[in-house]
C-alpha cells in the first residue's frame, strides 16, 4: 500500500517475482486518504477471494511525501503487522514509480512527485531498478541543470513541464509496482527499509510558538 501522493493505492501479491499481483486498487483523491484505504484493502482482498488472516507480510511506500497523507499508510501498514503478527517493510515511493515504467524509458531517468509549496520530491535512476541518488526536495527551478534533457516520471514532472519537457508514466505509484519490487528484492535477499517516514522537511502544519495564557477568574 502507498499513501505518500494524492493516491490511495492498493494491491495484493503471491509474493513470486514473476508473478503479477492478485488484485490492485487505485484511487486518487489528496483529501481522503483515511476514509479510503482500509476499503480498498478489504476490495482487494475480496477480489481475490482472500481473507485478511492469509496476509504473510504487509509492504508500505515510505514516502517521501507529506505528512498527513503519509502517515496514514504506514500507521495503518504498522497496525496490520502488530494485530496478524507479520512483517512490515518499507519502500521508497520513488522506487515504485520507478519500477512501474517498467523499462520503457531507455537510460537514465528521473521520478518527480508533487511536494507542495512549489517544490518537488525526486531522485535520479539508472534504470527501472536503480536508483543513483538519496531522494531530495527542491524547487524545479534549482534542478534545471541537474534532469536536463532526461525523461522523467510522476506528477510532479507533469506539473513542471518547462523542467521536465519529456514526462512519462506513471504519475503516481501503483501498488502493484511496489509489491511487485519488493518481492522481487527480497526473493533476491535484498533488506527493505524499515517502515518509517521519509519526510526530507517540517510538516506543514505547525504547533504554535506561543500560547494565549487563560487564567480563571
Amino acid at each position: 500500500m502507498d499513501t505518500a501522493t494524492p493516491a490511495v493505492t492498493v494491491a495484493l501479491h503471491d509474493g513470486d517475482p514473476a508473478s503479477p499481483a492478485l488484485a490492485a486498487s487505485h484511487q486518487v483523491d489528496a483529501r481522503r486518504h483515511g476514509e479510503l484505504l482500509l476499503p480498498a484493502v478489504d476490495r482487494v482482498l475480496a477480489g481475490a477471494g482472500r481473507g485478511l488472516g492469509e496476509l504473510t507480510g504487509v509492504v508500505v511506500g515510505v514516502g517521501p511525501g507529506p505528512y498527513t497523507g503519509l502517515r496514514v499508510g504506514l500507521v495503518t501498514a504498522e497496525v496490520l503487522g502488530m494485530t496478524l503478527g507479520i512483517p512490515v517493510y518499507g519502500l521508497c515511493t520513488l522506487d515504485g514509480i520507478a519500477y512501474a515504467t517498467g523499462g520503457d524509458v531507455d537510460g537514465p531517468f528521473v521520478v518527480a512527485t508533487d511536494a507542495r509549496r512549489k517544490e518537488v520530491y525526486w531522485a535520479r535512476y539508472a534504470d527501472a531498478r536503480t536508483r543513483l541518488t538519496e531522494p531530495a526536495v527542491d524547487r524545479p527551478a534549482d534542478l534545471a541543470e541537474q534532469v536536463a534533457g532526461l525523461p522523467a516520471a510522476g506528477a510532479g514532472a507533469e506539473l513542471y513541464p518547462e523542467v521536465f519537457p519529456d514526462a512519462r508514466p506513471p504519475a503516481h505509484p501503483p501498488a502493484a509496482a511496489l509489491a511487485a519490487l519488493a518481492a522481487e528484492r527480497l526473493a533476491a535477499g535484498a533488506e527493505l527499509l524499515p517502515p518509517r517516514p521519509l519526510y526530507l522537511r517540517r510538516p506543514d502544519a505547525q504547533v504554535p510558538a506561543a500560547y494565549k495564557a487563560v487564567t480563571p477568574r
